[in-house]
């Protein structure tokens, strides 16, 4: 069967390829064999790729954390699931067949297809635990969101929207800007024309629109707009810190402490390894709102399997808005 691998660290264009390898045996105990339709792919996967995650890479590596496809084979002491089933997991990878764990597999609703079932564990999951574990958002509070036409910052519209918040996306350029409307934000902010590159007119916009400050701020891209999110703060906010797609920023703790918000880091991943069950938890929940037409997943045009290297890259670069999905046929 084919698969992407990387076998040395570095741009993703430059070394990932497709390699045949072995199909993957039968499935072992708590495990499923699945034939994958559609690959999510998040920055995480360049970082990895890069060998800059906060998880060291191991060679050979095969991008992809989240995987929705077919279940062809069921593992003993897997009840829950049989042959035929449409899932979405989170692992899997870009290949074509692979053995994951049923604890992680989730039945896909009728109606939501492979691409956006496969678009939801990361950046879905990454954004319930930030507004709800971390920040605790609450209905009539206003959600500031960094990078509103992302991956992460499309679904943190999305469920802040779900949760009652009044939401200011932040974007750049007209099309990015609809996008976010689209999503159903309450107000967008273009950086691009905020003051022709005046930090302070973005500040003031944000303060405008929240009269006064934002309650909870969702950041996913740190670097320069990391202080201009926070000089946005209302007093007792919380600033989400979700990634560092610019540049890690350095927090002047004086500011928060004049202004009394905090900081709140979300490392996603970790917390799952400390509470394997709320990831279920949250799936359910995303996969409720699914029905409901409260979660949408922004997806950029997918990409053919063989273009899966390239998919990667133009993530790298910041070429593409929404969620990178690379599709396979039957």
């Amino acid at each position: 069967m084919r698969a992407w691998q990387l076998h040395e660290l570095g741009e993703p264009g430059d070394k990932l390829a497709i390699h045949d390898v072995d199909p993957p045996d039968g499935p072992a105990a708590g495990q499923i064999t699945l034939d994958v339709r559609a690959t999510g792919l998040a920055f995480p996967d360049v970082l990895s790729c890069r060998g800059e995650y906060q998880v060291k890479t191991k060679v050979p590596y095969t991008p992809g954390g989240e995987t929705a496809g077919v279940v062809t084979a069921v593992g003993e002491g897997v009840d829950d699931l049989a042959e035929g089933d449409r899932v979405m997991v989170l692992g899997g990878g870009l290949q074509e067949q692979v053995n994951v764990g049923a604890g992680m597999t989730w039945k896909i609703p009728d109606g939501l297809s492979f691409a956006a079932a496969a678009a939801l564990p990361v950046n879905y999951g990454t954004t319930w635990f930030a507004l709800h574990n971390r920040a605790q958002v609450q209905a009539g509070e206003t959600l500031l969101v960094g990078g509103g036409s992302g991956g992460v910052g499309s679904s943190a519209i999305q469920l802040g929207k779900a949760a009652g918040a009044t939401v200011i996306a932040i974007a750049g350029g007209d099309e990015k800007v609809e996008l976010c409307r689209r999503l159903g934000a309450d107000h967008v902010v273009d950086y691009k024309t905020a003051g022709a590159g005046d930090e302070a007119d973005l500040v003031t916009q944000v303060r405008e629109l929240s009269v006064g400050g934002v309650d909870v701020a969702y950041d996913p891209v740190g670097g320069d707009l990391f202080h201009q999110i926070r000089r946005t703060m209302a007093w007792d906010g919380r600033l989400l810190i979700i990634g560092f797609v610019d540049a890690i920023a350095d927090a002047p703790t004086n500011h928060a402490l004049l202004k009394n918000y905090s900081i709140v880091g979300v490392h996603w991943g970790a917390s799952l390894m400390r509470n394997p069950q709320s990831v279920t938890d949250q799936m359910h929940n995303v996969l409720a709102l699914t029905e409901t037409g409260a979660v949408d997943p922004l997806l950029y045009p997918p990409f053919a399997f063989e273009d899966a290297a390239q998919a990667l890259q133009d993530l790298a670069d910041r070429k593409l808005y929404g969620k990178a999905v690379v599709e396979q046929s039957e």
